[in-house]
């Protein structure tokens, strides 16, 4: 797997503050790549970094991790919705704008 793709997801997920999410799609965008390749990272390297504010683009925490992503949640004040799937994500998705920004000075070192 390509190193740098590698820091560029992960770096991106260092960014996102407690009590937010960020989409598999939004960390695609950031890095360059695609939304299965994100969760190919996280599920490869992603275990030194916040993993679990990372959801599908309805807000859905992936299935066998759900009761752990739950727990970081209920520490970090994010709600899981009434279907118990996720949360809603257009009320607690980071600001991509910011994180954005963010991102581009955090991976300035990787050319």
């Amino acid at each position: 797997m390509d190193d740098v793709l590698v820091e560029k997801v992960l770096r991106a997920v260092e960014l996102v503050p407690a009590g937010r999410v960020v989409s598999y799609g939004d960390l695609a965008a950031l890095a360059g790549t695609g939304p299965r390749h994100v969760g190919a990272i996280l599920r490869e390297y992603g275990g030194s970094v916040a993993w679990w504010r990372v959801v599908n683009a309805s807000g859905d925490a992936p299935q066998h991790k759900r009761s752990a992503v739950f727990e970081h949640w209920r520490e970090e004040g994010i709600p899981v919705k009434p279907n118990g799937l996720g949360c809603r994500i257009a009320d607690h998705r980071v600001d991509l704008e910011e994180l954005g920004r963010a991102h581009a000075g955090a991976i300035a070192d990787l050319g």
